[in-house]
């Protein structure tokens, strides 16, 4: 297993510590940032959420620079992706941070598209990841962190940034899981 890829293993493992710090309650105190104050382990959550987030950019530049891109990195860097930020996304439903309708449509498109991978796999095509689904990842990715850190710096109760990255990443979404389906129509009417 090359380095690029090793940085895709680490973000999923990393999954598991993110949910204890985030979900589970822990008498770590309160840090304050700002006039906001946030607990310890939401803050240990959310720099492991950054941590993870990062490898992704760092397996893909290793991948590229070093000519590393395999059939594994392909097909698992995007799954690996999916498993933090749904983790993430199941977590603010379960706490009522976000309404349930938003994540299940993010569950339903990439629910969708993996089963488009599993048919273009079968037909002998890996498909990478777009540049339009990269981008919703990152949206995602933004809102978690700005959700994680209870919108600082711009207040609890200030403009709703992390909500507006949230409404960003639904959009970006269903653009780009139509986006999948509709290049890669041929593999769907060629599949037997």
């Amino acid at each position: 297993m090359n380095i690029a890829n090793k940085f895709t293993v680490s973000r999923v493992i990393m999954i598991p510590i993110f949910l204890v710090f985030y979900l589970v309650p822990m008498e770590m105190g309160e840090l304050t940032i700002g006039q906001s104050v946030i607990p310890i382990s939401r803050f240990i959550a959310a720099i492991v959420f950054i941590v993870a987030s990062m490898t992704d950019f760092i397996d893909g530049r290793l991948a590229r620079k070093y000519h590393l891109v395999t059939n594994f990195g392909k097909f698992f860097d995007p799954l690996a992706d999916k498993l933090l930020v749904m983790s993430a996304l199941v977590a603010f439903v379960g706490v009522e941070l976000i309404p349930a309708w938003m994540v299940i449509i993010i569950l339903a498109r990439e629910f969708a598209v993996t089963g488009l991978r599993t048919i273009a796999a079968d037909e002998g095509v890996v498909l990478a990841a777009s540049t339009m689904a990269k981008w919703k990842t990152t949206s995602q990715m933004v809102a978690t962190i700005l959700f994680l850190f209870d919108n600082i710096p711009f207040g609890r109760d200030g403009f709703p940034l992390a909500m507006i990255f949230m409404w960003v990443a639904v959009v970006m979404t269903i653009v780009s899981g139509w986006e999948y389906f509709y290049k890669n129509r041929a593999i769907i009417l060629k599949s037997k």
